[in-house]
C-alpha cells in the first residue's frame, strides 16, 4: 500500500466514523466505494475490521438506548443469511467486486431515500437482517436496511441498535471469511493501521453527536453514497 492510498483512506476512514458515529450510519457506504477505487482487495475484509472498534464504541456510548427486542431479530435473520453473502464472493470474479460494490451501494441509497415512514414490525427488522448479511458479508456494505427500520425513531436507539447489531455481524462475517479461505491475516493490516483515524473522527462524534440534525445528515450520507458509487461504477 502507497503512501498515498494510505492517506486517503485515513482521511476516508476518519470522516467516516465520525458521520457514523454522529449519524448512526455512513461508515460503509462512504469507505466500501473509496476502498473499491483505490484497491478493490481491501472490500470486504478492511470495511468489516475498521468498523468492530467504531461500533463497540457507539454501542456501549449509548447503550441505554439499545432497542433489545428489534436486535435480536435483525441479528438472528443476518447471522442465517451471512453464509449467502459469502456465496455472493465465490460467484463474483475480484475484477467484477468493485461494480457489485458500486451498484450494492447506489441501489441501497436509493432505496434509504425514496423509502416512506413506517413502524417497524419482527418482518421489517428480520427483513433488514437478512439483507444486511447477505450485502456486508459480501461488500461490507450493510447499512442502508438496518437505516431504514429505524430512521424514524429517536438517533440515539438508531444509533445504539444499528452499532449493536453491525458488531455482532462483522464478528460472523470475518470468522466465516477466514474460516473459508476469503480473507487472510495480511488484510487485517491497513485497519490496525488505520486505527488512529477511526479514533479520532469517534472522539469528534462525542462532541456533537447529542445535537446533531440526523436527517440532515443521513441526507448527507446517501448523497455521498449516490455520487461514490456511480464513480465506481464508472470507474470499472
Amino acid at each position: 500500500m502507497t503512501v498515498v492510498t494510505l492517506a486517503v483512506l485515513a482521511v476516508t476512514v476518519a470522516v467516516a466514523a465520525f458521520v457514523q458515529g454522529s449519524s448512526g450510519l455512513g461508515f460503509a457506504l462512504i469507505v466500501a466505494p473509496v476502498a473499491g477505487i483505490v484497491d478493490p482487495g481491501l472490500v470486504p475484509v478492511f470495511v468489516l475490521a475498521s468498523m468492530i472498534p467504531l461500533n463497540l464504541y457507539v454501542a456501549w456510548r449509548e447503550r441505554a438506548s439499545l432497542d433489545l427486542r428489534g436486535a435480536g431479530w435483525i441479528t438472528g435473520a443476518r447471522l442465517a443469511a451471512t453464509p449467502a453473502g459469502l456465496a455472493l464472493l465465490w460467484l463474483i470474479p475480484e475484477r467484477s467486486l468493485g461494480l457489485f460494490v458500486g451498484v450494492a451501494t447506489v441501489l441501497a441509497a436509493v432505496v434509504s431515500l425514496a423509502a416512506p415512514a413506517f413502524k417497524p414490525g419482527k418482518g421489517a427488522y428480520v427483513g433488514a437482517g437478512a439483507v444486511t448479511g447477505l450485502t456486508e458479508t459480501a461488500t461490507g456494505v450493510g447499512g442502508p436496511p438496518l437505516a431504514l427500520v429505524y430512521q424514524h425513531r429517536p438517533p440515539a436507539e438508531l444509533r445504539s441498535t444499528v452499532a449493536a447489531c453491525f458488531l455482532v455481524g462483522e464478528v460472523a462475517s470475518l470468522v466465516l471469511l477466514f474460516a473459508t479461505g476469503k480473507a487472510q491475516t495480511a488484510e487485517l493490516g491497513a485497519s490496525l493501521l488505520l486505527l488512529p483515524a477511526i479514533a479520532v473522527g469517534a472522539w469528534l462524534s462525542r462532541l456533537i453527536h447529542h445535537r446533531l440534525d440526523a436527517r440532515r445528515m443521513r441526507l448527507f450520507v446517501l448523497v455521498f453514497a449516490l455520487v461514490s458509487g456511480v464513480v465506481l461504477m464508472v470507474g470499472v
